[in-house]
Order: C-alpha cells, then structure tokens, then sequence
C-alpha cells in the first residue's frame, strides 16, 4: 500500500480535535514497528492501537475507554482481537464517519478544534462488531472501507484487565499460536496426589517455525479461557515459574497452605534469587499456579491433596510476542487417601506397630467393661513419633513420644478410643503398645533411666579387654550384655539400624552373650554398675549393647557402644 501524506496530515488533526492521537494501520516500516514495541512508554496509557502487537489496559467499573486507529484506504483486511482479564466486558467497534474536507486533495486552513471535535463525536458512527462477555473474541474482515475506527471497551462489574490486538494483515502476521484440530487436555493418569496431562502440540511451532511453550494453570476454582485472566490471579512478582529440569517434572503445589513446608526453591532447583524470596515471603490468597515447561506436551502435577478437585489450563505462548492461546481446559478429582486398617487393642496384651516414614497408624481399644481409668503404654523402638488418643471423638492427648512412656487416661463406661501414631521424617518406624483398663496392672516394660548410654574407661582399655559402665534404677531388673566385631570403618547409619530398641536378646547369637546379672539401687544416685568384657583380641573393634529385661519378659535396649582394643601393650 502507498503512503498517502495529505490524508495522513488531515487525519491527525482531526484526532487532535478528539484529544486523542490516532495510528494507521494498513503499511508499516517493519524495523521501526520492531522498535517502538520495545518501547512500552509509546503505548501506555495511550488511545493508539498500534499495528501488530497486543496492548494492554485496565478499566474503572462503569467507565468506558475508547481507542482509535485509521484505515487509510478502502478494502482493507482487519482484525481486531479483545481478550478480557479480570471480568467480563461489553465492547464495540464503530467506524467513524471523518468530515467531507478530511481527504488528500484538501486545502486551506483547519477549523476550529472544538468544531472539528463535535464533527466527529455528535455522530456515533456506524456500528461494526458488538459483544459482552469473558471469552476471547474477534472481530475479522477481509475488506474494509477506509476511514476511522473507534474501540469502546466497558467494565460493569468491576475494576478489570483487558489486552487488545489489531493488524491489517492478518494472514501474514498470525499472532497468536494455532490450536490442533483437537484442542482439548486430556488426563491421561490419576492417583492420590498426582495428576498427568497430556494435549496435541500447536502447529504454529511445527509448520511455521514459530517459539512456542506451554504453560500449565493449576487451581481449585474453576477453568480460565486466557492467560491474561490466570495471571489477574497471581501477584507480580511470582507470575512465572522456571521450567523443570530436563526428565524433571515440576511440582507447584510445595507451599504452605497444601500442607507442606516452604522449602520450595530448594526442592526444586531454582536458580533465580527473586522468585525463592517472593515464595518465601509472601502467603497466597488463593490456591493458583502457573508453570511454563517448555515445549513439552505431557506433563505430571505432583503432590497434590488427595480427594480434591483442581482445574487445569493450558496455554500456547508464542515466546517471541508473548501471545498465548488457550487449550479446552479439563478438571480432575484425585483419588481417595486409602483407608487404614485399624488395629484392635486387646486389654492388657503388648501389640507391636510397624509405621512407614511419615506415615500414620490407627488402633482402637474398645474395653468390654466398665472402666475409670486406661493405661496406656507406648515404647518407641526407633525413631519418635507423634500419638493422639481421642475418647468418642474427643481429643484426649497429643503429643511426641521417644523411649518408653506411660499415660492415665480418664475412663467413662462403653467408651471407644482411638489412636493415631504418626511415624517420622526421618525413617520407618517400629513400636510396642499396651493399653489396660486393670488398676493394678503393672509396668509390662523395665524402668529405665533418663541416661541410657554405655560409658567406656579408656584408661582401663588393655588389648584384650574394655571397662565399661550403665545407669540402673531403683527397680531391681536383669541386664544382659552383647559384645560383637565390626569393622573399623563402622558408621553411625550402621549404628542406627543396631539400634532398634525392641530387638531383644533373643535376636542375638549365643557366641555374642558375654553375661547377664540383676541389679538395683535404693539410692539412684548410686545406681551404677560397671562391667569388664574380656576375651577380645587387640586392636579390634567391638559394638557393645546391654539389653534390661523388666518382670514380663519384655526387655529394653540401651545406646549402642562402639570400643577398640588397644594394639600394642
């Protein structure tokens, strides 16, 4: 298209008279298009709407917001595209009717400005397009006459968002990527906390060689129809996420109000120092994410709520322009956390409990007479572990228990308690439950002392024998003592697995036993008992344990130790 000057001077000053500054739109210099949309200062806040790059906007409830471009000759092709953010909106498009002398063989001088802008705004034109509502909409002609168009966009339920992209060419531009055939996300996996998603790839990457990623939306309120109306819902700072890494997929739901702990950009391999604190420091208001991944078209949500609906969007951005194009979202429950079995208790007997690391355990004790009391007995044998005892559904106690602790609890007639165990971060755990309704009922595990570790006398140490020491109680119990070779190179997460305190003397080998002897003490102040092991060989390393046995046959094991002979004597 040419260039026509006369018609370009008397359009401006009739745009003068409306106090807005008007765009043509059929032809452009490409390198100076390319530079003034990097200069976001033209466009803000402006009633032009530049050829060929999405602008921006916001609206105040109730007031209408007009923008203006020319169509300098006749049958011209034109789009124009509205994509509403925050709310919906009512827009239309008009074609405004320019005074008779406005043309390129005008002459003379211009009239007054406030004559030229009552020519223009008495008469509203000739309406083009209308329409309201939230859905991306378009208006789009092959052949338009010439003159001046006029944008008018209202909000009438709130404050709200909006973009607006126009081109009259738009065959050759095609700004926002093209959806398949079948546009629609598919879930193609469903567990308890995991959601995989899988859609077909744009073709505008394929066939046009065009940068194209995906961006997926998570959130438990409903689907949105654009990018621009996720990222209304997502403060500034942490609008976008990195991708995962290569064979990585990325969880979004690692925050606070899922239930976990914030230690998001650790997790997962962030590099940016401003997205890790806008994660630390800000809470979210709503249950919203985005991610970009790529060009990757499957991708798997991780840890997720179990038995929980969420909405899942995802968008086609062109990364060269930033225009993006929404897939047909789809929703998904996901599956039930499974159901416990609960373990029946049976009054006064001894009930061990595995537990997986983190995992929960529940027992029930139902007495079969009446009761005014219950003893709960609760012996960790490794790691602590959280235990909650709710009577009828009422809580009764919580709290963390580590080593051998006993609990009164109030009894009422035909009542049922339940009881939850919580396992550890840090590993499985195993333990021994006993609950009693008999008021006489006595201690099933030994007593043991605040201090259960084995001190060795180094100076008592020869090359074939170790002194060493243990704290008793005032309860006269049996105390065996295991001796067994390890290697030197012997770690502390070898000790650990040693150390599970409900592995009892029977789980040793009889070549292990060095003795067994009773011991107690009226004054714990003098409730100590030192051994010598002998029959070691020099220069060797040895775990040494000391198992207490109580009245009923359960027995209690102590802090491992680990000693060394002397080499040379």
């Amino acid at each position: 298209m040419r260039q026509c000057k006369g018609w370009s001077v008397v359009v401006l000053l009739v745009l003068l008279g409306l106090g807005s500054v008007a765009q043509k739109l059929p032809t452009r210099d490409e390198g100076l298009f390319q530079m003034q949309i990097r200069d976001k200062s033209l466009f803000h806040d402006s009633s032009v709407i530049p050829d060929g790059a999405e602008i921006s906007g916001y609206l105040f409830r109730d007031t209408p917001k007009r923008y203006y471009f020319v169509v300098e000759e006749d049958n011209t092709p034109l789009s124009v595209t509205v994509t509403p953010c925050d709310a919906p909106l009512e827009w239309k498009l008009t074609l405004q009717e320019l005074p008779e002398d406005a043309s390129g063989g005008g002459s003379g001088e211009p009239e007054p400005l406030d004559q030229q802008k009552q020519q223009v705004t008495v008469d509203e034109g000739t309406e083009l397009f209308t329409y309201k509502g939230n859905d991306v909409e378009s208006y789009v002609a092959t052949s338009t006459p010439s003159g001046l168009y006029q944008l008018e966009l209202l909000s009438t339920e709130k404050d709200s968002n909006f973009k607006v992209y126009a081109t009259t060419t738009p065959e050759s531009d095609q700004p926002y990527p093209e959806l398949p055939y079948d546009p629609r996300v598919d879930v193609t996996a469903l567990g308890r906390t995991t959601v995989t998603l899988a859609w077909k790839p744009t073709p505008t990457g394929l066939l046009m060689g065009q940068p194209v990623q995906y961006c997926v939306v998570i959130n438990k309120e409903h689907n949105f129809k654009s990018m621009c109306a996720a990222e209304a819902k997502i403060s500034t700072d942490d609008a976008f996420m990195l991708a995962p890494k290569p064979g990585r997929d990325f969880s979004p739901f690692d925050f606070v109000h899922f239930g976990f702990d914030n230690g998001f950009g650790k997790d997962r391999g962030l590099t940016s120092n401003k997205i890790s604190r806008a994660y630390a420091a800000k809470p979210r208001v709503s249950d919203i994410q985005k991610v970009c991944i790529g060009n990757k078209n499957i991708f798997t949500v991780a840890d997720l709520k179990p038995d929980t609906q969420y909405y899942f969007d995802v968008f086609a951005v062109n990364a060269a322009t930033n225009t993006s194009t929404a897939y047909v979202g789809t929703f998904a429950r996901t599956k039930e956390e499974a159901r416990q079995k609960t373990v029946e208790l049976k009054d006064g007997k001894v009930s061990e409990v595995f537990i997986k690391r983190k995992g929960s355990k529940f027992l029930r004790f139902a007495p079969v007479s009446s009761h005014q009391r219950v003893t709960l007995f609760v012996h960790t044998c490794l790691d602590a572990v959280q235990v909650q005892v709710r009577r009828d559904g009422k809580l009764l106690l919580s709290q963390n228990v580590e080593g051998i602790r006993q609990f009164q609890l109030r009894g009422k007639p035909k009542a049922k308690y339940l009881i939850r165990f919580r396992g550890s971060r840090k590993g499985a755990s195993t333990l021994k439950v006993l609950a009693s309704t008999r008021p006489s009922s006595k201690q099933p595990f030994p007593s043991l002392p605040e201090d259960t570790r084995i001190k060795a006398f180094d100076k008592l140490r020869t090359c074939s024998s170790v002194t060493v020491a243990w704290l008793g109680t005032q309860d006269r119990n049996k105390y065996c003592i295991y001796r067994k070779e390890v290697a030197d190179n012997y770690g502390e997460e070898q000790r650990r697995r040693e150390q599970n305190q409900c592995a009892g003397p029977e789980t040793r080998r009889k070549s292990e036993k060095v003795l067994c002897k009773y011991f107690h003490s009226p004054n714990l102040q003098k409730a100590v008992t030192t051994e010598t092991i002998t029959g070691l060989e020099p220069g060797k390393t040895y775990l040494l344990d000391v198992y207490v046995v109580g009245h009923s046959g359960h027995s209690v094991k102590y802090q491992n130790k680990l000693v060394k002979t002397r080499k040379y004597c």
